[in-house]
């Protein structure tokens, strides 16, 4: 089932001379459950597609539908409702709060939503023990490994069971092996079953990275290139097929408009 469709989106900053063409008439859709990786150089229009698409900012022309929902219809308190409500987000930073521990941090979403706290303690601890740190709980983030600190964040954009994670390079500010875990744990996640039995909903989850060591099996892996979508291709263990510079000669199979 669809869960985003995008409808000929353009992206532009500034005015006159000075206006950057970031996103340059982008179609796509989105199905419920899938692992999107947008890859792409710096510059591309990865990061910016990626905050269209969790509505932090507006296109400048074009329609983004999330569950038949026009974006450009909702006031900004509805956005903001739909962002607390239906949206997870992974940032590269981890922007944990300094002053609060691991629980207290994965608990804020289900504050600022106004669950009960017994209930908060609950799931927060449940999501906790998803990321392996339940042991941790206690912990404030200074006391955490950066491994262990966006484990946290990953629980934090969980636990209000959202239908979508977006995450904006989630390895960045990790070494390549804690940076590879940090993957295969959102990989393991999305599909859920025995490992994770508190995972009863199955949410779609849009990454954006410049490494393709960061691509797993059954990821659908969308390279852009100049604000443009130059391939769009499921992920099959071949990393020689994609090349986050956008090089059209390095790029092999199906591309974005063809078949």
């Amino acid at each position: 089932m669809s869960l985003i469709q995008i409808e000929n989106v353009y992206k532009e900053y500034g005015i006159g001379d000075s206006k950057v063409h970031a996103i340059q008439g982008i179609d796509l859709e989105i199905s419920e459950g899938e692992f999107i990786v947008i890859l792409g150089k710096s510059g591309s229009g990865k990061s910016t597609l990626l905050s269209l698409i969790g509505g932090l900012e507006q296109p400048s022309s074009g329609e983004i539908i999330y569950k038949e929902n026009k974006l450009s219809g909702m006031t900004e308190d509805e956005l903001t409702i739909l962002r607390r409500s239906e949206i997870g987000i992974i940032f590269q930073h981890f922007f944990l709060m300094d002053a609060m521990t691991a629980l207290d941090n994965v608990e804020l979403p289900l504050l600022i939503a106004g669950v009960p706290r017994a209930d908060r303690r609950e799931w927060a601890l449940e999501t906790l023990d998803m990321v392996s740190l339940k042991d941790r709980a206690a912990h404030y983030p200074n006391e955490l490994s950066g491994g262990e600190r966006q484990r946290v964040g990953i629980a934090r954009a969980f636990v209000n069971k959202a239908a979508l994670i977006i995450a904006d390079e989630p390895t960045g500010d990790l070494d390549s092996k804690k940076g590879e875990e940090i993957i295969d744990l959102l990989h393991d996640l999305l599909k859920g079953g025995k490992q994770f039995p508190s995972l009863d909903w199955s949410p779609t989850i849009i990454m954006v990275t410049h490494d393709v060591g960061m691509l797993r099996s059954g990821m659908r892996v969308i390279t852009i290139s100049d604000g443009r979508i130059i391939q769009d291709k499921a992920f099959t263990g071949n990393y020689e097929e994609f090349d986050p510079h956008g090089d059209p000669s390095k790029i092999v199979g199906q591309t974005y408009g063809t078949e």
